[in-house]
């Protein structure tokens, strides 16, 4: 059977997966989902895989290399606009708010192509080898990946071979971008509680605004990367929580953000976070306040895609994309792909594929209003066309799996 027969499963699959998403490290539903179509196309399946809701398909056929091919399975904590009718309209319980769930990122896309890539590998006759389906979770959280590698290890100690991944991004649907070498930046997050002194909000004299504080703070956090990080060296700080008192009249004792940064060099990294730290401590001086409490969250590290695997996937991907496949350069978003192939120190290629109507993204890129016209993962309008996107990320998995498959 060819990519034309599980269209209609594809899509369906996908719809049905937008329309339900699942926190990070709740995707149970989700999970038992992916495990059932799995055993519904002949996988031997291992649930519950790492600390968390991992799954794992196995399709055994004689000799050759073990291949894993991933997609993660977690939404995030986003109100979906009305623009579709398999829109989410899923809540959830987020850092004590009750809020809107969406597959702002696209997972949905990457489980519904790996299901249908599993099933077109399993219709082939000609290739040998054996397939890891790897369905992932809490890649947004960045600790998916990292939890599922001792289970991993244990599970599957001869190794894999290669690992192999993709994503879907804000560019034209058809399109696929792979590369070798730096792909994604590495990330830290940092959680900052600055402490104040905390009143009447009539008498601020009698105390230290935490609010004050921490905005001056915020303000000189933006100065890092266009003073101390050269030009050439890309960067980038983002503070994106803000939580600070209860009541207009009241001043109070603390205030917390979070701050969230991607670099591509040790060195740039290190200068970031030690800027942090001195402009963090030094407003405190000034202010008279105690020291901030600075606590160290979630880590992403730099996806490195394998040369010599990277080269094999990009002539597979110019065989059967043709000019449609061109070269991906560096994203300062951050994956956290690659701790599945360290699980066995195995080489890995991570891609990208496009979502939205080419149309659209030839004028907005004609007009220069790219960034604005074009969705960016994370938003609440992020839901991309479903075809040629499902088309091309199916047939980008199987023809990568296709291009190390004996």
């Amino acid at each position: 059977m060819t990519l034309e027969n599980h269209r209609p499963f594809i899509e369906d699959l996908y719809r049905e997966l937008h329309a339900s998403p699942e926190l990070s490290n709740r995707e149970h539903r989700t999970a038992a989902r992916m495990a059932e179509l799995l055993r519904e196309a002949g996988f031997e399946v291992h649930e519950g895989v790492g600390e968390s809701t991992g799954v794992v398909g196995v399709l055994r056929r004689g000799e050759g290399p073990t291949v894993l091919l991933r997609a993660d399975m977690d939404g995030l904590p986003v109100t979906e606009v009305e623009q579709v009718p398999y829109r989410s309209t899923a809540t959830d319980v987020f850092d004590g708010q009750s809020i809107g769930v969406m597959h702002a990122c696209g997972h949905d896309t990457h489980m519904a192509a790996l299901q249908g890539a599993l099933r077109i590998l399993v219709d082939q006759d000609d290739w040998s080898g054996t397939v890891l389906a790897v369905f992932q979770p809490a890649e947004e959280t960045m600790d998916g990946a990292l939890g599922m590698q001792a289970a991993l290890r244990e599970r599957f100690p001869e190794g894999i071979d290669v690992a192999l991944g993709q994503h879907v991004m804000p560019g034209a649907a058809g399109e696929v971008r792979s590369a070798a070498g730096p792909v994604m930046a590495a990330s830290d997050h940092l959680i900052v509680t600055v402490h104040g002194r905390g009143g009447h909000g009539s008498q601020p004299e009698k105390t230290i605004d935490p609010i004050v504080l921490a905005a001056t703070m915020v303000v000189r956090l933006q100065t890092i990367v266009s003073r101390e990080v050269a030009p050439s060296d890309r960067a980038v700080v983002t503070v994106g929580t803000f939580h600070a008192g209860t009541k207009q009249n009241i001043i109070p004792d603390s205030a917390r953000f979070e701050i969230n940064t991607r670099t591509f060099e040790e060195p740039v990294r290190r200068r970031i976070l030690t800027a942090i730290e001195r402009i963090v401590q030094g407003e405190c001086h000034v202010a008279g306040a105690p020291p901030a409490t600075i606590t160290r969250g979630d880590i992403a590290p730099l996806t490195i895609n394998d040369e010599a695997a990277a080269a094999r996937v990009g002539e597979a991907f110019d065989a059967a994309f043709g000019d449609r496949h061109d070269v991906q350069q560096p994203l300062l978003g951050s994956e956290d792909f690659s701790y599945l192939a360290d699980a066995w120190g195995a080489p890995y290629v991570y891609w990208m594929y496009g979502g939205f109507d080419p149309e659209i993204v030839a004028a907005a890129r004609e007009r220069g209003t790219f960034d604005v016209d074009v969705p960016s993962n994370h938003s609440p309008d992020f839901i991309p066309v479903l075809q040629p996107t499902l088309d091309t990320a199916t047939t980008a998995m199987v023809t990568a799996a296709r291009a190390f498959l004996a």
